[in-house]
């Protein structure tokens, strides 16, 4: 097989769906979407799917309220026979120390000035929003009741769906092998099943953007980042919405169907992909939400899991294109929330390779940025 395309996207997660929708949406013709599995197989299947806006960055508090707005009306934008199964249940963000506390403060200036619906909530305020958190230690929180949860894969479906109705050919099974390139141009992708020739490559593959990016020696400040999630019997709905410690790393919500689906961050784990769950992340995961919130103490586990975060240095995104390599993007290192975000990603990556203005600034989040040492932190982060 060798044919060509005017744009080759890179990665059948939300983010590539997002992307190639978007870019039909514009117009655009002759899209190639390539996936080495099935979409979602990477780490848009194994996130634990939570919405918010409550970032401490004014960019990335604006890409995740719009996102949410998208969201909102998704379904009816995208034409899709099917719930995305949008739940607005609230994000409770929890402080357990006095730097804590500073910063959701700094956060909550932000967030206001955005038009973001988000305060702060004592322990007890805590306890009336959560009637089973154990208020041990709290300092306060910060909640937001727009901030919720969305499924993955009905969400990635929506928009695959309507992108195949825009003519974009989705090629899932087909594994990118290489990047091609030829006098400081992008000329296509060499695949398993061949050759696609094209001016324009939108690479979106997580972590594993790295590999490719270097068989054009382009050297991605990415690192591969285990995260573990579990998921427990339905019963019956008791939480409204996701409780998120950064103190202790994990983050807790239960789904429309009532199971919980929590996660828990180490920053020690190894920077390698390993997708592998283990005993010792159950153990210290039933330690800490047990503590936090007694009555889950009960629940029996279903499975577990384990995807992969795409880091950068900064824990922020890199979008755009790479210096000397004309005709080639990059949506990658969301570092955890490219989910939150895919919506106005995918719309505002498809303005710049279009060479639109975008609807949001995203220079900040520049390749670039890493060599002259301007780096954009994100502060609450897991």
């Amino acid at each position: 097989m060798n044919k060509t395309a005017d744009y080759v996207v890179i990665g059948g997660g939300v983010i590539g769906c997002s992307i190639a929708y978007n870019l039909a949406r514009k117009g655009a013709r002759k899209i190639v979407l390539i996936e080495k599995k099935y979409l979602t197989s990477g780490a848009t299947g194994r996130c634990g799917a939570g919405l918010r806006m409550q970032f401490g960055t004014e960019t990335n508090c604006l890409l995740a309220k719009k996102s949410i707005e998208i969201y909102e009306h998704l379904e009816e934008e995208l034409d899709y026979q099917g719930s995305i199964e949008l739940k607005q249940g609230g994000y409770l963000l929890l402080a357990y120390t006095e730097k804590m506390v500073e910063q959701f403060h700094k956060n909550l200036g932000v967030q206001h000035q955005l038009g973001i619906p988000s305060r702060w909530v004592t322990p007890e305020e805590s306890k009336e929003i959560v009637p089973h958190l154990n208020t041990q230690g709290l300092l306060g929180a910060t909640f937001c009741q727009k901030d919720g949860h969305c499924n993955p894969f009905k969400t990635t479906d929506a928009y695959a769906k309507a992108a195949s109705r825009l003519g974009v050919e989705i090629m899932t099974y087909t594994e990118v092998t290489r990047l091609l390139s030829r006098d400081g141009k992008i000329t296509g992708v060499e695949t398993d099943k061949g050759v696609i020739e094209s001016p324009v490559v939108i690479l979106c593959a997580g972590s594993y953007s790295k590999d490719l990016a270097a068989t054009i020696g382009i050297d991605l400040p990415l690192t591969p980042e285990r995260h573990q999630i579990l998921v427990t019997e339905p019963v019956e709905m008791m939480q409204e919405p996701m409780v998120m410690s950064f103190y202790h790393g994990l983050y807790c919500q239960q789904v429309p169907h009532g199971s919980f689906v929590m996660g828990l961050g180490d920053p020690n784990e190894p920077k390698e992909y390993n997708q592998n769950s283990s005993w010792q992340f159950l153990h210290e995961m039933a330690a800490k939400v047990t503590f936090l919130l007694p009555p889950l103490a009960n629940l029996r586990v279903v499975r577990q899991w384990a995807g992969l975060y795409d880091l950068t240095p900064d824990r922020q995104q890199i979008l755009g294109s790479v210096p000397g390599i004309e005709g080639f993007h990059l949506a990658a290192g969301f570092s955890g929330h490219g989910f939150m975000i895919a919506p106005m990603t995918g719309r505002l990556m498809a303005e710049y390779i279009l060479g639109e203005e975008t609807s949001l600034p995203i220079s900040m989040f520049d390749f670039s940025r890493f060599e002259r040492g301007e780096l954009y932190v994100e502060p609450s982060v897991v």
